[in-house]
């Protein structure tokens, strides 16, 4: 099974990339499953249902939030009906929309997508990430209640995000942090069968402070007091994520990062563009 996953999708230019290059790179390598983090897809700041919709359209399989969740007010309404939108699955219990989602993949495997928020420097402070994602492993295991299991665990502290993968290995097809903007180089295939990378990126303008203008942002370092308002760049875009090949029992055999367009080096899986 070949899975993509897309990091943070952030503004204009982060809908733009996905939209232009995600149709052809899924049937250039015949993806089973693409997931996208889609929380700052709505100038940076939540997400809408048209551009949930966008994101459907483009190729994508299902997508995942995290603390912005519930930026777009209109998100507490429409995520009860957007069956592939998953917020953070440690929200309290009552929150709108859900955690976790079974998803049907192009070759019929049945894919666990789950979304957790870690709890250092983050917040809203949610509940355990740890524990909660183990009642979902629990109640869909892997080989069992499902054919893969992705957990995007958006995060701050990447010994937060590598802990949690450790805790996960052998249980998940591909855990992988979000939320940092900013592509790892510790792709990898744990111990135990699972594909792992601290952050995968975001999907956006990277001549920018994490996906925003940076003037701004400069400025709050430089005098600590806002002088306006975050507005994400307007440069060309980079889709960046983590390419993974999973074996018959839903574990990793091989993994890469994906890196393309806008001003970042590209990188490519070389084991699918042969």
């Amino acid at each position: 099974m070949r899975l993509l996953f897309l990091g943070d999708v952030v503004g204009r230019p982060g809908r733009a990339v996905v939209a232009e290059r995600l149709p052809a790179l899924r049937e250039r390598w015949s993806l089973d499953l693409v997931v996208i983090n889609g929380e700052n897809a709505a100038g940076g700041f939540g997400i809408t249902e048209a551009i949930y919709e966008d994101l459907l359209a483009a190729g994508c399989d299902a997508v995942t939030l995290g603390n912005h969740s519930f930026d777009q007010r209109e998100a507490l309404v429409f995520i009860e009906r957007a069956e592939r939108l998953i917020r953070p699955v440690n929200f309290p219990k009552g929150t709108p929309g859900r955690g976790a989602a079974l998803v049907e993949a192009r070759n019929g495997a049945r894919v666990l997508v789950v979304n957790v928020m870690g709890q250092v420097f983050m917040a809203p402070a949610l509940d355990d990430p740890f524990r909660a994602v183990e009642a979902e492993l629990a109640a869909c295991p892997l080989g069992e209640g499902a054919d893969a299991v992705i957990v995007d665990f958006h995060a701050e502290a990447t010994s937060e995000k590598q802990g949690f993968g450790h805790f996960a290995d052998g249980r998940a097809s591909l855990v992988v942090g979000t939320h940092t903007h900013t592509p790892t180089s510790d792709h990898r295939i744990l111990p135990g069968g699972t594909a792992y990378m601290s952050d995968a990126g975001m999907c956006g303008d990277y001549d920018s402070v994490l996906g925003m203008k940076k003037d701004e942002p400069v400025h709050r370092f430089l005098r600590k007091l806002p002088s306006g308002r975050f507005e994400p760049a307007e440069g060309e875009g980079t889709l960046s994520g983590i390419a993974v090949e999973l074996d018959g029992r839903g574990l990793a055999t091989r993994v890469a990062p994906v890196r393309i367009g806008g001003c970042l080096s590209e990188a490519r899986p070389e084991f699918w563009e042969i």
